[in-house]
C-alpha cells in the first residue's frame, strides 16, 4: 500500500505542469558615459571602438585647458551624450569625474548636475566629489558643498578640499579651525586671489574687486557682498548666472564673405554650392601675391566641407603650398583611421587632444582642415561647419 501512495505521489508531480524558471540578470554598473546631460541627437554606439587609454589621456585636458569656441560646442555635445562608454569605462571614476568637470568648466552646468543626480558613490571618489561640490557652489548651496566636504573618504588633503574646507569652517562659525585649514591651504599652493577673499571673510581685511573663476571664488564673493557685475565670469559661472545653457558660438557671416565670394551663408545652412566651391579654388589659384595665402586658407577650409572634389580642383589644391600643422603624425593617421572605420566617439576625441594643445585660439590651419574632413566623415557636421567658420574668421 505504502508503494502504491509513493508511486501516485510521484505520477502526480511529474504530470504537474512544469513552473516557469525565472533568470536573474545582474545589470551591469553605469559606466563614466552612460549617464545622459541631455539629448545631443548623438547614437549610443558613440564609443564603439574607441580606445580607453586616449579617453584617459584627453578627458582631464579638457577641463583644464582653454579651447577654442568651437572646439568647446564639440566637447559640450561630445560629454553630454549618454551612451556605453568604451570598453573597460565602468567604474572608472577618474573618467567619470573628468567628464562633469569637463562640462561645468565649459559651462553646460545643467547637463552636469542631471549627470550628478543619477551618479552613485560620490563619497568614493574625489574627483566625483569636487565636481558634485562645485555644482553645489555655482548654484548658491554652499550647505551641500560643505556636506560633500564632510563626508568624502578620499584626497581630502588636496588643496582643493582644504580651500573649501576653510570656507565650510568659516560659514559654521569655527573660526579658529578655518584660520587654520585655510594657513595650510596656502602653504601647501598659495592663491592671491583666494587668501585676499578669504582673508576678508575670516579677519574683515579689504575684500577688493568679487571673483568669479569658480564656484568657490562666486561663493566667497557672494558672502562678502561684492559686486558680482564688476567682474569677468568664467564659462561655468557666466552660465550659472545668466540662467541660460551655453549657446554655439556665432561668426561675422558679412566678413567671411567678403573673402570667400558670399559663401559663408552656405556654410552656415549645410554644404557649401559645388560651383562655388570651384570658383573660391580658382580664385585661390590665381590671386595676386598679397591675397593668395588668404585666399588659398580660406579654399582649404571650404573645400573640407565638400562631399567629393572634381579633378581640376584636386589638382588646384594640390599644389597649394600650405605647410602641415602641429599634431604628430601618428594622432593624424590614429584620426583618419577612426574615420574609416566611422568611430565618432575616438575621432572626436583626437581632434580635442589637438585642439586642447593648440589653445583658446584653435589648431593650426592644417590640423583643423583635417578635423573638418574626419568630423564630417563620422556624422559630426554641424561641428565642422563651426571649425570651419572659426577658422574663415580668424584668417588674417
Amino acid at each position: 500500500m505504502l508503494r502504491l501512495t509513493l508511486l501516485a505521489a510521484a505520477l502526480t508531480v511529474a504530470c504537474a505542469p512544469a513552473v516557469a524558471q525565472v533568470e536573474v540578470t545582474q545589470l551591469a554598473a553605469p559606466d563614466a558615459f552612460s549617464v545622459p546631460g541631455r539629448d545631443t541627437g548623438l547614437p549610443q554606439d558613440l564609443w564603439r571602438g574607441t580606445p580607453l587609454d586616449t579617453a584617459r589621456v584627453v578627458l582631464p585636458m579638457l577641463s583644464t585647458r582653454p579651447l577654442s569656441p568651437a572646439a568647446a560646442a564639440l566637447a559640450r555635445r561630445l560629454l553630454a551624450t549618454g551612451a556605453p562608454g568604451p570598453t573597460g569605462a565602468a567604474n572608472d571614476e577618474m573618467l567619470a569625474g573628468a567628464r562633469v568637470n569637463t562640462l561645468i568648466s565649459l559651462g553646460d552646468v545643467k547637463a552636469a548636475s542631471r549627470v550628478l543626480e543619477r551618479t552613485p558613490g560620490l563619497d568614493r571618489s574625489a574627483e566625483l566629489s569636487r565636481a558634485a561640490a562645485e555644482s553645489a557652489l555655482l548654484a548658491g548651496d554652499v550647505a551641500r558643498a560643505c556636506q560633500l566636504a564632510g563626508g568624502l573618504s578620499t584626497g581630502r588633503g588636496d588643496i582643493y578640499w582644504l580651500r573649501l574646507r576653510a570656507l565650510c569652517q568659516a560659514e559654521a562659525g569655527q573660526g579658529a579651525q578655518a584660520q587654520l585649514t585655510f594657513d595650510l591651504a596656502q602653504a601647501q599652493a598659495r592663491d592671491a586671489v583666494y587668501g585676499r577673499l578669504m582673508s576678508a571673510k575670516l579677519s574683515g581685511t579689504p575684500a577688493g574687486a568679487a571673483s568669479l573663476r569658480n564656484g568657490l571664488d562666486l561663493a566667497l564673493s557672494r558672502g562678502l557682498n561684492l559686486d558680482l557685475a564688476a567682474a569677468k565670469p568664467a564659462a561655468a559661472v557666466a552660465a550659472v548666472l545668466s540662467g541660460a545653457e551655453p549657446g554655439l558660438p556665432t561668426y561675422d557671416t558679412t566678413a567671411i564673405d567678403a573673402q570667400i565670394g558670399g559663401l559663408a551663408a552656405s556654410v552656415v545652412a549645410g554644404l557649401p554650392p559645388p560651383a562655388g566651391v570651384s570658383a573660391l579654388i580658382a580664385a585661390a589659384s590665381e590671386g595676386d601675391p598679397k591675397t593668395k595665402g588668404r585666399l588659398q586658407s580660406a579654399a582649404l577650409l571650404v573645400a573640407a566641407l565638400a562631399n567629393d572634389l572634381p579633378p581640376a580642383d584636386r589638382a588646384r589644391i594640390s599644389g597649394f603650398p600650405i605647410g602641415e600643422g602641429k599634431a604628430p603624425v601618428g594622432r593624424n593617421l590614429a584620426l583618419e583611421t577612426a574615420a574609416d572605420s566611422r568611430r565618432t566617439g575616438e575621432a572626436a576625441l583626437l581632434a580635442l587632444w589637438t585642439c586642447a594643445e593648440a589653445g583658446a585660439s584653435g589648431p593650426a590651419l592644417a590640423d583643423r582642415v583635417r578635423m573638418i574632413r574626419v568630423l564630417s566623415r563620422v556624422g559630426l557636421v554641424d561641428e565642422a561647419r563651426l571649425l570651419a567658420l572659426e577658422g574663415l574668421a580668424g584668417l588674417k
